[in-house]
């Protein structure tokens, strides 16, 4: 598929000369190894190493329960890639990643107080990288998938899920879902539509959009309202191309082209590349139509061209410079946040809708003093410009993580009674 606009990523010099200096001052990275116990004498050290530490060892060979009790497992995530998608910039490899990786850990401990490594696997094929995980996760009380190909990414997350007793997440594929399917929930209702007739396009095919049809189909989308476009146009029957992930998003149609498949659709959603959606195919939408446009860092559509061209647009993006960014540090720490404080084996769907819907219903609750400040705002209320909950919103802890901790416990996942915080 071509690029239908001038090339934008001029536009983004100046933020891209400020990561650099960001990233290399004063010392490189952006994570570091920290104490939680005294280590300052030779009593300490004693109890950090030998001889002491021989106790906890011997408890947790009795009992490997007991690694809950005497390390850090419990709070530790494994952000892992393989480099073959990261962001919007493809298959960089996976020291290229590690930027990436090393961010993911900062938002975790940032917005949800959990610890993170971060692990870049060389890997050749999906069944190497399988393997390498395997073998690490009892370090972990959590992995997290990040920045892996479709559709690797689908085998990957479920092989490991199978294997695992601890919560396996891709978050390129569920916590993007998430958090476009909360906006995208308010974006409807503030146009006066309802998900079960929207006529829904989804640019790009990947581990988001795929794993974003199938959440909204979960939530009350109608299948054969959901058209699903990749590199070679809309994905329907007919097509000898499609692998089973593909197939089964397949929808019966005439319509060949992204711009067939936008004709009168009431919601895009882009999850593909930069400036693949011109003006015209925008003007061909239904009235009132809803825009994410999420390709990062350049969007499909640039909100200055949208917002120019359609006075009833509700539009997002992937990006904190625009209104209404679908950031997935929305999810990924709070639904961790709950599945860790229960124990939970998995994350499973129910425990990602109890997400969406917490997310949807903060967006309506008036907006605390914190959140204005933080953003420098006079008032933020629901509306166009307002669908999806600010990063820094500090309601966001409690409640999306007790949704998905007690969702946790009342699907059965759970190995550890609900917190008395979440029993609000």
């Amino acid at each position: 598929m071509t690029t239908t606009t001038a090339d934008s990523s001029h536009l983004d010099d100046d933020i891209n000369q400020a990561a650099l200096a960001y990233h290399a001052e004063p010392v490189p990275g952006k994570l570091s190894v920290t104490l939680t116990k005294p280590a300052e004498t030779q009593h300490d050290l004693s109890l950090a190493y030998t001889p002491g530490v021989a106790e906890p060892v011997r408890r947790i060979a009795d009992d490997p329960e007991d690694a809950y009790k005497y390390t850090g497992k419990g709070n530790l995530v494994a952000v892992i890639t393989d480099g073959t998608a990261v962001l919007g910039l493809g298959n960089v490899g996976a020291l290229a990643g590690k930027p990436v990786m090393e961010g993911k850990g900062v938002l975790f401990k940032r917005f949800a107080d959990i610890d993170v490594f971060d692990i870049e696997v060389d890997a050749e094929t999906p069944e190497q990288f399988i393997d390498t995980v395997t073998r690490i996760a009892s370090t972990f009380g959590g992995i997290n998938l990040e920045d892996i190909a479709a559709p690797h990414c689908f085998e990957i997350e479920r092989v490991l899920s199978e294997r695992l007793n601890i919560p396996v997440f891709h978050d390129d594929q569920h916590g993007t879902a998430i958090i476009t399917a909360a906006g995208l929930l308010n974006a409807l209702e503030l146009q006066g539509k309802e998900l079960e007739q929207a006529r829904i396009v989804v640019l790009g095919a990947g581990a988001a959009g795929i794993a974003g049809i199938h959440l909204l189909i979960n939530l009350g989308a109608r299948p054969e309202n959901i058209l699903a476009v990749d590199r070679k146009g809309v994905i329907h029957p007919g097509r000898d191309d499609l692998n089973s992930y593909k197939q089964a998003v397949a929808v019966t149609t005439d319509r060949r082209s992204l711009a067939d498949a936008l004709s009168g659709a009431d919601v895009l959603i882009g999850v593909s590349g930069p400036d693949l959606v011109s003006g015209e195919m925008l003007q061909a939408m239904a009235p009132r139509p809803v825009v994410f446009a999420m390709s990062n860092p350049i969007p499909e559509i640039r909100p200055q061209v949208a917002l120019a061209l359609r006075d009833d647009l509700i539009m997002a993006t992937g990006r904190s410079d625009y209104p209404n960014q679908v950031n997935n540090v929305l999810g990924f720490p709070f639904i961790f946040r709950g599945a860790l404080d229960v124990r939970a084996s998995a994350i499973n769907r129910e425990m990602q809708v109890a997400a969406v819907y917490a997310l949807r219903d903060l967006t309506r609750e008036p907006t605390p003093q914190a959140v204005l400040d933080a953003y420098g705002l006079n008032r933020l209320e629901f509306g166009p410009d307002y669908i999806i909950p600010k990063p820094l919103d500090p309601r966001l802890k409690l409640q999306v993580s007790g949704a998905v901790a007690r969702a946790a416990v009342a699907s059965g996942v759970a190995h550890k009674e609900l917190p008395a915080i979440y029993r609000q």
